[in-house]
């Protein structure tokens, strides 16, 4: 009769299974459950509010471009480090530990792809490594993309998400400005397209230079778009700034970009574009895509 009297182990209530990590997450804007996998599959775009996560840069130019089509260069350059830059962690270490995660050696990737079976040079931030943030490669690899683009006399497609200059890298970060910008010149001379299409965010001093600069610029809804956040320019200036200040929305009611366009759009409406910059569409006026939003 002892089994009448044995204790029985107890149960928890409510016990939660074990989820693998990685399977889940929530969305940071409607707060509803999202699978990582339907995440991906929908570009990274939440299907419930339609808010849109950075992308990685791989999959963004993969997803932009013709399959199989997209052929990465200039994947070598690497960062030094010319200030022997300490701020916690050497930046050196920085820079190894970015690579480990991202799986770049720097913030961005550039190449030559298909658009619809047109050829273009392309290229994408990477927000996973440091924020996005342009130092001595980014402006190297961007430059040398415009570079391709003129001559192969190839439209160029920039898909923009930082910080901003990268501080450990001092001036030679800033003069990145100036070198992208004056390959745009050079674009512009010989009537060579190039579209910008600014994702959330893209600030400081990637914003002040070639981002802003496309024949057409294109944002993601609900992009912060800006060179100084909103927190420092209203204590500068001591006022309260208006509702949706630097979003996508409040710079194209003020002309600061040329359209909104949904990152399931993009794809289309940059072809369409350059179909008609390039001549391809014969008489049809740029005016006549629409809707314009």
């Amino acid at each position: 009769m002892g089994w009448l009297f044995r204790k029985k182990p107890r149960v928890k209530k409510n016990t939660k299974r074990d989820v693998p990590d990685g399977l889940w997450t929530k969305c940071k804007s409607c707060q509803k459950p999202l699978i990582q996998e339907d995440l991906r599959a929908n570009l990274y775009v939440c299907p419930e509010c339609n808010y849109a996560y950075t992308m990685p840069a791989k999959e963004r130019l993969e997803s932009f471009l013709d399959k199989d089509s997209f052929e990465e260069l200039d994947t070598k350059f690497v960062s030094t480090d010319p200030l022997n830059f300490k701020w916690g962690k050497d930046y050196t270490e920085k820079l190894s530990t970015a690579a480990t995660k991202a799986q770049n050696l720097d913030a961005i990737r550039t190449g030559t792809g298909l658009l619809k079976g047109m050829p273009i040079q392309a290229g994408s931030f990477d927000f996973g490594f440091m924020g996005g943030s342009m130092g001595s490669v980014v402006g190297e690899k961007i430059s040398k993309m415009f570079e391709r683009s003129l001559e192969n006399l190839q439209p160029a497609v920039l898909f923009s998400a930082s910080g901003g200059a990268r501080m450990q890298e001092g001036i030679l970060s800033l003069m990145q400005m100036a070198k992208t910008c004056s390959w745009l010149e050079k674009m512009k001379k010989a009537g060579i397209p190039y579209i910008s299409v600014l994702t959330h965010p893209t600030t400081g001093g990637v914003a002040a230079s070639f981002s802003m600069l496309g024949d057409v610029n294109i944002a993601e809804p609900h992009a912060l778009i800006g060179f100084a956040g909103p927190r420092v320019i209203s204590q500068t200036i001591r006022q309260e700034l208006p509702e949706g200040f630097q979003r996508s929305e409040f710079l194209l009611e003020h002309g600061m970009v040329d359209q909104i366009v949904d990152r399931k759009d993009i794809r289309d409406r940059v072809h369409h574009l350059l179909a008609i910059l390039t001549k391809q569409h014969g008489s049809q006026d740029i005016h006549d895509i629409a809707p314009f939003k």
